[in-house]
C-alpha cells in the first residue's frame, strides 16, 4: 500500500529536479539565516549560487553531531524560536544532548512520513496500533504516534517498559500492531512465555521495528516466536527522527528513503569522498524540506549501502540495505574491524542460541582480547559440559573464520545478560575506561 503516490512514484527525472529547487531554496536559506553555516560556506569558499547541479552537493560542507554539540541548544535554528512549536533532544551518551526543534509544517512533514512508513508496513485505518517507543524528547514516541493518528489508526501510546502490562493491552486491547526496538520485542515474548501467553494467538499481525541495528537473522527470530512480520524502519532524531525510511511489506528488501525531503550520499568514511551506488560506506542526509533546523550533508556515522535497482511495490526511491554498524561504534581489535552486527549473524544461526549477547573487549599485555557472552536455551544450559564446550569452540572457529579475529566465547543460561526496554546495549569496550 502506497500513502503518498504522487511523490513515492516519481519518475527519477522529475524527482532529482524537484531535489535541486529544494537543495538550492535550502542554501539560500541557510546562508542568510545560521551564521554557522555562512562561516562554514565562506571557509570552503562555496556561495549559494554556486549550487547549480545536485552534483554541486559535494562542494557544500559537512555537518557533524558535535556541530550540534558546540552550538548547543539553539545555534542551528534557522528560524526564530516562536515558530519552533516542539523541541526534542537525542540522549547524548556522553556531554549535552543534541537538541533538534519543529516548525508547524515540520510536524507535519514528519507525520506524513511516518504514514507513509506505516502504510508501507500494511498497517491502515481500523489497525490498533501499540507504540512502545519512548515518548519524550527521545523523537521514537511521538514521531510513529503522529504518523499512525494520520492514517486512521487508533494508537495506543503505552511507550517503553511495564512488559507484563504491554501484554495484557495486547490481549485486551486487540492490538493488530507494535512498534518499538527489535531488542525490546524480543523481551516482551519473553515476558509473555512467563505469562503462559502465546503472541502468536493474539491478533498482532506486523512489528514497525528502529531505533538500532539489527539483523535478518533476528528478524526470522522474531517473526518466528511472534507470528508476525517484522519490518525495518530508520531515523536519526537530528534529521527528523523515525521516518527517514522504511521497508515495505512486499519486499522487505531495503528501506525506501524518502527522497523528496531528504538527499542521501554515501561516503568513504576515511576520506569523505561519495562513493558510487552499490558501494558500501557512511550515510550522508541533507535535510531539503525542514524548516527549524535543516541539516547540510549530515554525517550519520552509519555504515550501508543504495540499492538503485527499482523495487516491486512501485516506489521509485532508492533503497538503504539495513545498518549493518556504525563507522564510530566499529570495534577495531587487532587491526581487524568487527561491527556487532557480523557477531550477531553468526550467533543467530546457531541452534540452541538466544537472541541475547553481550560483547567485551579488553586489554591484557598491550593485547587486545574480545571475549562474547551469550545465553543459550533453558534446555541446552542443563546439557551436559561436553556439550557446551563444544558450542563455545563451534561459535569461537565461526567467529575466526568468518570474520577473522579470535574471540573467547562464554555461554551462559538465559535471563543472565541485562534487558533493555530501548535500545540494547551489546558492547563494554574496557580499553577506554
Amino acid at each position: 500500500m502506497i500513502w503518498n503516490e504522487e511523490y513515492e512514484t516519481l519518475p527519477r527525472e522529475a524527482l532529482e529536479a524537484l531535489q535541486l529547487k529544494r537543495l538550492q531554496h535550502l542554501v539560500e536559506r541557510v546562508y542568510a539565516t545560521v551564521p554557522f553555516y555562512k562561516k562554514k560556506f565562506d571557509e570552503a569558499g562555496v556561495k549559494p549560487e554556486d549550487i547549480k547541479s545536485l552534483s554541486d552537493l559535494r562542494k557544500l560542507p559537512f555537518t557533524t553531531k558535535q556541530d550540534l554539540r558546540d552550538n548547543y541548544p539553539f545555534g542551528l535554528f534557522a528560524v526564530p524560536k516562536e515558530q519552533v512549536v516542539r523541541i526534542h533532544a537525542s540522549s547524548g551518551t556522553t556531554g549535552k544532548p543534541t537538541v533538534v526543534g519543529y516548525t508547524k509544517r515540520d510536524i507535519k512533514t514528519w507525520a506524513e512520513l511516518m504514514a507513509r512508513t506505516f502504510q508501507a508496513a500494511g498497517v491502515g485505518k481500523g489497525d490498533v496500533l501499540q507504540n512502545a517507543y519512548g515518548y519524550g524528547l527521545f523523537t521514537g514516541g511521538l514521531g510513529a504516534h503522529y504518523g499512525a493518528e494520520l492514517i486512521g489508526a487508533s494508537v495506543i501510546p503505552i511507550s517503553g517498559g511495564n512488559s507484563k502490562k504491554q501484554i495484557m493491552i495486547m490481549q485486551d486491547f486487540g492490538t493488530t500492531a507494535i512498534s518499538c526496538t527489535p531488542s525490546y520485542a524480543l523481551n516482551l515474548y519473553e515476558v509473555a512465555q512467563e505469562m503462559g501467553v502465546d503472541l502468536k494467538k493474539l491478533p498482532v499481525k506486523v512489528g514497525v521495528f528502529g531505533a538500532e541495528p539489527w539483523t535478518n537473522e533476528m528478524r526470522k527470530e522474531i517473526e518466528e516466536k511472534w507470528g508476525i512480520d517484522a519490518i525495518d524502519i530508520y531515523g536519526l532524531s537530528e534529521v527528523i527522527g523515525p521516518g527517514v525510511a522504511f521497508e515495505c511489506l512486499e519486499a522487505k528488501n531495503g528501506m525506501h528513503i524518502n527522497e523528496d525531503h531528504f538527499i542521501v550520499e554515501i561516503i568513504d568514511p576515511e576520506t569523505g569522498e561519495p562513493l558510487p551506488y552499490g558501494e558500501k560506506g557512511e550515510i550522508v542526509f541533507t535535510t531539503i524540506t525542514k524548516e527549524a533546523i535543516p541539516l547540510i550533508r549530515y554525517r550519520t556515522r552509519d555504515i550501508t549501502r543504495l540499492i538503485k535497482e527499482p523495487c516491486k511495490c512501485g516506489r521509485t526511491f532508492v533503497r538503504m540495505e539495513k545498518v549493518m554498524g556504525r563507522s564510530d561504534d566499529m570495534l577495531i581489535i587487532r587491526g581487524v574491524n568487527v561491527f556487532p552486527s557480523q557477531i550477531e549473524s553468526i550467533l543467530m544461526e546457531t541452534k540452541g542460541i538466544l537472541p541475547h549477547y553481550l560483547i567485551v573487549v579488553d586489554r591484557e599485555n598491550n593485547l587486545d582480547t574480545m571475549e562474547v557472552l551469550v545465553e543459550v536455551s533453558e534446555e541446552f544450559f542443563s546439557d551436559e559440559i561436553k556439550k557446551l564446550q563444544a558450542l563455545e569452540k563451534s561459535i569461537e572457529k565461526n567467529i575466526k573464520e568468518i570474520i577473522g579475529i579470535t574471540a573467547k566465547v562464554r555461554l551462559v543460561e538465559p535471563k543472565t545478560i541485562e534487558r533493555s526496554q530501548g535500545k540494547a546495549k551489546r558492547v563494554i569496550d574496557k580499553r577506554s575506561l
